[in-house]
């Protein structure tokens, strides 16, 4: 049996990179994330697999035995100031899985998950499977005006080689992801792990407000065109547009704004809304709605306002057998429960949409996530990861 100690023994040397006093901070190709690298692979080195890197920056550690593999795995990556065990309590558990696993598995550590620094979630899974904008994605800027294609360099990764990535794909069979529950429903329904059968359908949408600069004090409302008056009443109206749906989540994300002096009316806003819900059209027809406020908006208050989609996931279920395997395990330990709908997005849902995957969820006391108020036992990881070790072996037979 996997065991609290055991996972404790694979954090111990992960845990204090990037931790600081207001959590951990490991971004995506910086010398946080290349110190995680080497982590990764002395625990590969110790486990008798090989470590690589593929043109997309993933990391794995393979088995002697000839491919394709079940792999498993998660990130190393994190927000800024996140919680320790995000993306790195999977990594490690898999690390241990593959260890006590009598089929050979690959571990899978994948790059720039969180896509905290140039806005790029699941860069490294989408590289995988083909469905990323390359252009697009190594022309973002980060805050210090570095690109990505530069970061990439700097961090050993050949920017030219990223659309070879999908040809790593055929390495794998199938994969299963561990990550912090980052809701209280397995805390509520009383259980230390559980199953996620689907994840829902994500919107991220990026709205330009442009109005016009003047001065605070003797523009008179009705000569105003203000455009952070504008987006808050966007904000307001985005979040009504969910109506009762406790399923149905809207948040304003990121707001900038310009020129940011204290005496003079904003001219201009960018601003980032997120929308999620367990159904597609859920989604769309609140997009649909968002556009018609905008153009009520601009008529009313003078403020040009464009709306435009920036990242989109209609969702994914995963894959049955799987998911019926992760929950014969999970009741066998003590920890039958009802599949979960997952409202983040994972690299596993990005794979799935390509081969079978799954993802085992771990207990997370206060629901808490992507901060250093997370709370995740041991002692229910070492349930999740027994599990997943239980089910890839027969997966894998």
């Amino acid at each position: 049996m996997i065991t609290a100690h055991d996972l404790a023994a694979r954090l111990k040397d992960l845990e204090p990179i990037g931790l600081g006093p207001s959590g951990t901070t490991r971004l995506a190709w910086t010398p946080e994330d290349a110190a995680a690298r080497r982590w990764f692979e002395r625990q590969a080195v110790a486990g008798g697999l090989r470590a690589e890197r593929d043109p997309a920056g993933n990391l794995w550690a393979v088995p002697g035995a000839p491919g394709p593999w079940w792999g498993v795995g998660s990130h190393l990556d994190s927000v800024r100031s996140g919680g320790r065990h995000d993306g790195a309590l999977g990594v490690a558990a898999a690390f241990e899985v593959a260890a006590r696993a009598g089929v050979p598995l690959a571990v899978i550590s994948f790059a720039d998950e969180e896509g905290a620094r140039f806005n790029t979630p699941t860069f490294g899974s989408r590289a995988l499977v083909g469905r990323l904008d390359v252009d697009d994605a190594l022309g973002r800027v980060d805050d210090d005006g570095v690109t990505m294609a530069d970061a990439l360099t700097a961090a050993g990764v050949d920017p030219a080689g990223l659309p070879a990535a999908p040809r790593r794909l055929a390495l794998l069979r199938g994969f299963v992801e561990l990550h912090i529950d980052q809701t209280r429903d397995l805390a509520r329904a009383g259980v230390p792990a559980g199953v996620v059968g689907a994840l829902a359908s994500r919107m991220r949408v990026e709205v330009e407000l442009t109005g016009r600069a003047d001065h605070a004090g003797t523009t008179r409302r009705n000569e105003r065109r203000d455009a952070l008056a504008a987006a808050a009443r966007l904000i307001v109206r985005a979040d009504e547009l969910a109506g009762g749906d406790p399923e149905f989540v809207v948040t304003a994300t990121r707001l900038l704004v310009e020129p940011g002096a204290l005496t003079t009316i904003p001219s201009h806003v960018a601003l980032w809304i997120d929308a999620r819900a367990p159904a597609p059209s859920t989604v769309e027809q609140w997009r649909a709605g968002l556009d018609r406020v905008a153009q009520e908006l601009a008529r009313a208050t003078g403020v040009a306002i464009e709306v435009r989609t920036s990242a989109q996931s209609a969702g994914v279920a995963f894959d049955p057998a799987i998911r019926s395997r992760l929950s014969a395990a999970c009741a066998d330990l003590g920890s039958a429960g009802a599949e979960l709908v997952c409202f983040a997005g994972h690299d596993a849902g990005v794979l799935a949409e390509r081969l079978p995957a799954g993802m085992a969820f771990v207990r997370n006391a206060t629901g808490v996530s992507h901060a250093p108020d997370e709370q995740v036992a041991l002692e229910d990881a070492a349930v999740a990861a027994e599990a997943m070790l239980r089910a890839l072996e027969e997966l894998a037979a």
